[in-house]
């Protein structure tokens, strides 16, 4: 399930803007669909992004207007999909058009393999500048991290002192829910540091939840700005 709203304060009409002539949502949901690990949907508040959807192909589900996060509009989706407490969902970022569908694929397999509540994915930091890049969060893990073995995560933040800890990662926007534990995360209370961050995943850590880390084999970005946007064309252009 990929969420998308066109409110986004940085880059207005987000999901609609074109990148090699194809809108940004379709990146995200052709590279979806390319890890076949299940049917795909776009959780939405917005006719224009479903209306897109819609004409490429691809399915949508329409989502309340009132969701202040991402995970909010996704268990809004589950619902509606009548899903079981033990099925597992992918939360896919709108705006990560370069993620790689075989990064998707093994997250779901280590997650179902491990049986983990809520994982994600992450990445080796490449620039030295992406430590103080608030756009790139970055995840600290117990461990070094591998594309076999899940380690946990101990923080999220946007910036961080260089080398402070060896095991500091580039967080991508890629999740895998059970949802039952999906359901738990929703009827938490925001935590301050989540509103302080901006950051909802810390919601998790705060109320002593595990998230487990997974090596993603491919460098992805996600969109928040035109840097990143300039910088997206240029690795799909790859």
């Amino acid at each position: 399930i990929i969420p998308s709203r066109l409110a986004a304060e940085r880059l207005p009409n987000k999901p609609l803007i074109l990148i090699n002539n194809k809108s940004l949502i379709m990146h995200v949901y052709e590279k979806a669909e390319k890890s076949k690990i299940g049917k795909v949907y776009v959780a939405t508040c917005d006719h224009e992004i479903a209306e897109e959807v819609k004409k490429n192909g691809g399915e949508f589900i329409m989502t309340s207007t009132k969701h202040t996060t991402g995970t909010d509009r996704i268990f809004e989706a589950t619902q509606k999909l009548n899903l079981k407490d033990t099925d597992y969902i992918i939360n896919v970022q709108g705006d990560e058009p370069t993620i790689n569908p075989m990064d998707i694929k093994n997250l779901n397999k280590i997650s179902k393999e491990n049986n983990l509540s809520i994982s994600t994915l992450a990445h080796e930091i490449i620039n030295e500048e992406d430590y103080k890049n608030e756009n790139i969060v970055k995840v600290l893990t117990n461990d070094k991290i591998s594309n076999v073995a899940p380690q946990k995560a101990l923080n999220f933040c946007r910036k961080i002192d260089i080398k402070k800890n060896d095991n500091i990662y580039h967080h991508f926007g890629v999740y895998s829910y059970r949802l039952n534990a999906l359901k738990q995360f929703v009827n938490l209370q925001k935590s301050k540091n989540e509103i302080t961050q901006k950051l909802e995943q810390l919601r998790v850590l705060d109320n002593n939840l595990k998230i487990n880390v997974v090596l993603a084999n491919h460098y992805s970005i996600g969109i928040d700005t035109k840097k990143d946007l300039d910088e997206c064309t240029k690795l799909l252009n790859k």
